[in-house]
């Protein structure tokens, strides 16, 4: 197979630039739901090509040419991961009760891991890219356009049909279209191939590799709305009542110039219809043209994180009479406003953003962006606090944009890890010289439309951003982005100078900022304050923070209006970054000799690159383990004191794990201490543990089985928090929180029984039968009460029949590397997941857990 040259741009996305003129928002995708709903209508403009394809992992000469014999590849539907599949074992990967906690003895291979064979390392979690082939055949009605979109695929995709080359697309996280109308076989087989190479050490976190995001096929006539070629903004918002504008382009295909009506109509979320304009618009033969409407809503719904009403803009398009084209997009009636005097304010109202960063995974599930993954990513989110996603470091799927849009998250959208500098040999900056404008387009221009998304970010730790190179870039890239939608503000994430293992001057950072709406401070908050003395009209964001540093971030939040808010690293946890959220334990004591002197923990000051550089664990830690919420969606320690420090918990208890005596615990910058919300420490009896208490009060009193043990201030100068030594005796451990002599709050922990069953615990009684929707099943260890054993390790068997199959077990261990897709796994801290997929048709899908020596659960979710 010969290889094709690279190219930068297709025709299919010339449109983007054409685009620039509109001065707004460009159109959602539907999501999987509402494509279902329309084809289920008789309307298939928008048709879903996720189900039928081959895949082949490894390469495929002549995989490009239709007629391949593809019958031995296997079938699959979209959206796919390859590297969260197991590899083929080289050995026997059976270990010992507990071997996942010695390194040393962990099988080099096993499940998607592989130590030796990853090219990326701890970085992406040990797991293994390549290349592998896609096929797809499918057929297009005689006389329609054809597109097919792909909204995400990890990396260097390249795509044929019918042999011909389309282009390759070499970012993993922008969404790209080419048109496939000139090499159709209209009415007959057409066979779409893309080739997608994920090579080399070109990521610092889990990618995940292939099309693991949706693919569309958009037909249409001659006369169309071209890709993303709707905008939607609501300039000056209003209660009593607002002026909505929509934005198209209009494209003529055909060699007579047309007369189209253009039909816009809004309507609420009910269904209601709200505005309707209609105007006549000639579009001349091969080309296009613009058009804008003005719509009034009388008393809208605003958009907010408490209230996020959304209404739907539909374009008709009219040629004689006769719809050609109907295109619709979701949006917000929202206004963003922020300056350094009075912050943040939503449609009026000041708003503090509490915010996570997040990578693009989902766990046990890899990069594959099902939607309900990605939803409930964002409802986990939503119940544990957060208000703001900032997305790290790239463009998210559009399912997720989607439920930040219902749920109510406000989002950072940020487009690129580096630029021209690299921080992997075969990352990004081989290919922003010639394609930065097009994925800064791509990722505005499809995502302007959302509501949730509050600001757009260019850049993260980029390593040129004070020099002249950086400044240029930065400043070319702002331009771009408010030529495309001048209605949010733009940021970026800058840390700490380092040049050389040397510290710069930080007043440096005024050149990076110089282009920035607002300035995106990464672990600097020590900074704030002395920057607004240099720079009083500067709006700061913490746009990443240390969780050990939770109080002393939100602290300046709440008292400065030009601090906006703050977003820790990370808000769940992730794959790859293997470890950075780690709690180690000291070497012991020689034995008859002195301790040697003891390795200080890492400084959360410390310079970053040397920071995360030792932060990072061996094999087999895979996830980073620095999230609030862990990788099966539970609530970690960290986010329980948060909880505290935003005000959202009056008291929050918790009782780290007993350290042996000659060592102790060493943190790294981005970890916690290995604490637990439990008073069950069997062998422990009469051994001094540390029982930590967090409160706005200004006094905690803590009693054992009624006994009183002590009473401590609590203040800002304590960090709300109070640490008790307590010899442990199995029992009641409650904890008092006063405020001026008055209880705010009480918590008790009680000592459990060993495990004795099993529980079952579904996010949702019924599902869709639709394959892109799950179900999340946790599994708990109880002891004979019902009560939950907080830190039990026990194998689980799952058992599954009827409508469904398992998309993915684990847990939230960071080095319990195994495989994601055996039915089998065990808990830690007592708990495991199990992910549900319909098979496609209604019914029921009954789950059944087993463990040895346990009473075995089950349950079942309803397939409708």
């Amino acid at each position: 197979m010969s290889e094709e040259p690279r190219i930068s741009r297709r025709d299919a996305v010339k449109a983007l630039a054409a685009l620039a003129a509109v001065p707004t928002a460009a159109a959602v995708s539907p999501s999987a739901a509402t494509a279902a709903s329309e084809a289920a209508s008789g309307d298939k403009r928008d048709r879903l090509l996720d189900d039928g394809w081959r895949f082949h992992r490894g390469d495929a000469p002549g995989a490009e040419q239709p007629g391949l014999d593809d019958s031995e590849w296997r079938t699959l539907s979209l959206p796919h991961d390859w590297s969260i599949e197991d590899l083929p074992p080289q050995h026997s990967e059976t270990t010992g009760e507990g071997a996942i906690w010695d390194d040393a003895t962990h099988p080099a291979r096993i499940g998607p891991f592989d130590r030796d064979r990853s090219e990326g390392k701890g970085s992406t979690g040990w797991t293994v890219g390549g290349t592998g082939w896609y096929r797809k055949r499918f057929t297009v009605p005689a006389g329609r356009q054809a597109e097919v979109r792909f909204d995400g695929v990890y990396m260097n995709a390249d795509v044929w049909l019918n042999g011909h080359h389309l282009g390759n697309h070499p970012y993993g996280y922008t969404g790209f279209a080419y048109d496939l109308t000139p090499h159709l076989r209209p009415g007959g087989e057409n066979v779409l191939a893309v080739r997608v190479r994920n090579e080399g050490r070109n990521s610092r976190w889990y990618s995940g590799s292939g099309i693991y995001r949706h693919v569309w096929l958009t037909l249409t006539g001659e006369v169309r709305v071209p890709l993303w070629g709707v905008s939607v903004t609501t300039p000056v918002v209003a209660r009593d009542a607002t002026t909505v504008r929509v934005a198209m382009r209009i494209e003529n295909r055909g060699q007579e110039a047309r007369e189209v009506k253009v039909r816009v109509r809004l309507f609420d979320a009910e269904n209601g219809g709200v505005g309707v304009q209609e105007a006549v618009q000639t579009v001349p033969a091969s080309g296009g043209a613009q058009a804008e409407h003005a719509l009034v809503v009388g008393n809208p719904r605003l958009w907010s994180p408490g209230a996020p009403h959304l209404y739907r803009a539909e374009v008709e398009l009219l040629v004689d009479g006769k719809r050609v084209d109907r295109t619709t997009t979701r949006f917000g009636i929202r206004q963003i406003e922020v300056d350094a005097v009075r912050g943040l304010r939503i449609n009026g109202e000041g708003l503090k953003l509490k915010g996570g960063c997040l990578h693009h995974d989902n766990g046990v599930l890899g990069a594959a962006a099902f939607d309900r993954a990605e939803e409930r990513k964002v409802e986990l989110m939503k119940t544990n606090g957060f208000n703001a996603i900032r997305c790290a470091h790239n463009p998210p799927s559009t399912a997720f944009l989607e439920a930040c849009d219902r749920l109510g998250i406000l989002v950072i959208d940020e487009a690129f890890d580096q630029w021209e500098r690299p921080k992997n040999p075969q990352d990004y900056h081989l290919y922003f010289k010639e394609w930065w404008q097009q994925d800064l387009e791509s990722m505005v221009l499809r995502d302007r439309n959302h509501p949730s998304v509050l600001f757009w970010s260019i850049g993260n730790e980029i390593a040129e951003r004070a020099d002249p190179s950086g400044i240029e870039s930065a400043r070319r890239m702002v331009e771009v982005v408010r030529r495309l939608d001048p209605t949010r503000p733009i940021t970026a994430g800058i840390p700490t100078f380092f040049e050389g293992g040397r510290e710069r001057p930080w007043t440096d950072s005024d050149l990076a900022f110089q282009h920035l709406d607002v300035a995106g401070y990464n672990y600097l908050w020590k900074q704030y304050e002395p920057d607004h003395a240099r720079h009083p009209e500067r709006v700061i964001v913490g746009s990443e923070s240390f969780a050990q540093q939770a109080f002393e971030n939100w602290q300046l939040v709440e008292k400065h209006p030009y601090v906006i808010g703050d977003f820790v690293w990370t808000g769940m946890d992730h794959l790859g970054e293997s470890g950075i959220g780690n709690a180690q334990l000291s070497p012991p004591l020689p034995r008859g000799g002195a301790a040697p002197p003891a390795a200080p923990p890492l400084d959360p000051d410390a310079e970053f690159a040397a920071s995360f550089s030792l932060a990072l664990r061996p094999y087999p830690w895979f996830n980073a383990y620095c999230g609030d919420i862990d990788l099966i969606g539970e609530k970690k320690p960290q986010s329980y004191f948060r909880d505290v420090v935003w005000g959202r918990s009056q008291l929050e208890m918790a009782v780290q794990r007993p350290v042996p005596q000659g060592r102790r615990e060493l943190l790294s910058p981005w970890g916690w201490s290995d604490e637990l919300r439990s008073w069950t420490w069997p062998g422990q009896e009469g051994k001094p543990l540390k029982v930590r208490v967090y409160t706005r009060g200004d006094q905690v009193r803590l009693l054992l089985n009624g006994k009183e043990i002590g009473t401590r201030p609590v203040s800002a100068a304590t960090k709300l928090r109070a640490e008790f030594t307590v010899p442990y005796a199995p029992g009641e451990l409650r904890a008092v929180a006063l405020a001026k002599g008055r209880v705010v709050g009480e918590l008790t922990f009680e000592t459990v029984g060993p495990p004795a069953q099993l529980r079952l615990r579904a996010d949702r009684p019924a599902i869709r039968r639709d394959r892109r929707d799950l179900a999340f099943v946790t599994v708990e260890v109880l002891d004979r009460d019902g009560n939950p054993v907080p830190d039990a390790v026990v194998p689980v068997e799952l058992r599954i029949r009827g409508a469904g199959t398992l998309a993915g077990a684990g847990n939230a261990n960071p080095r319990d590397a195994r495989s994601f897709q055996e039915p089998r796994t065990r808990t830690f801290h007592g708990k495991c997941l199990a992910v549900l997929q319909p098979t496609g048709a209604a019914g029921r899908i009954v789950l059944r857990a087993e463990a040895e020596g346990l009473t075995a659960a089950e349950t079942t979710v309803r397939v409708v």
